[in-house]
């Protein structure tokens, strides 16, 4: 009896040696935790989708309601600043889906490239919705107390806007939907930003990672859903450019 179970418990020490340090006690094998871990990454996603799913309908619903508060309230957006957002965040994306390669081909100094590439143009478009910000905190377009309907009640006072598309007055009670039109927006993009700077926050955490060699040992389930998680809210983005920016860029 002592030799058959120092026997067998030499056989637990050494199976469980030969799991990989990644594996978590409660896995039997690597592909049940990778199951896992991809499962609850697509069930999280969901979550999402029906979180922003629900903002995108309410704008659309309010949109048809206050066609015209949100068509000049759009006008106050900047399209270049828009656009080259949304360059950075494609480029994002493509530096992202690269860093997932190279830690599938265990490349440790390229794959610590692409992460600080993903991470700064994260900074480059947060640092640009930033500018956003801040031009319609001067303009009073900050849905609150400090809140102007001039752009709208008289939009010639505005000159940049006003040459551009020549909005027509409109009146006061269509006027006031205008400020619901800016909540949208902060919240939208808000919401946006957040989760970029979530996605910084962990490009960092996987930065240090991956400069200890965590990311090319063979496991790169970490690596690859943090990825869907950085082009879902790169396609969020591609959602939100053309409903806050470009749809009825027109003159009145």
């Amino acid at each position: 009896m002592p030799e058959n179970t120092a026997i067998a418990g030499a056989t637990e020490v050494e199976g469980h040696h030969e799991h990989p340090p990644y594996q978590r006690h409660h896995f039997e094998t690597m592909g049940q935790q990778n199951d896992a871990t991809n499962f609850a990454m697509w069930l999280f996603l969901l979550t999402e989708i029906m979180f922003f799913g629900g903002l995108f309908t309410a704008y659309l619903i309010y949109r048809n309601w206050y066609y015209p508060a949100f068509v000049q309230g759009s006008h106050q957006l900047s399209i270049f600043w828009g656009t080259l957002n949304t360059a950075v965040l494609i480029t994002s994306s493509f530096t992202m889906a690269m860093g997932v390669w190279c830690a599938e081909m265990r490349k440790k100094s390229a794959l610590v490239l692409c992460l600080v590439l993903t991470f700064v143009l994260g900074l480059v478009f947060l640092g640009i919705k930033s500018i956003e910000y801040h031009e319609k905190w001067e303009k009073h377009h900050v849905p609150g107390l400090r809140y102007n309907l001039d752009s709208f009640l008289n939009p010639a006072s505005d000159h940049e806007v006003y040459q551009e598309y020549h909005d027509k007055p409109l009146p006061l009670d269509m006027a006031r939907h205008t400020e619901l039109y800016f909540f949208l927006y902060f919240a939208m993009t808000g919401m946006h930003a957040l989760h970029m700077i979530i996605g910084i926050g962990i490009l960092t955490f996987m930065i240090i990672q991956a400069q200890r060699g965590a990311y090319t040992t063979g496991h790169v389930t970490f690596v690859e859903n943090f990825g869907l998680y950085w082009h879902f809210v790169d396609i969020i983005w591609i959602f939100l450019f053309p409903l806050l920016y470009l749809i009825s860029r027109h003159a009145n």
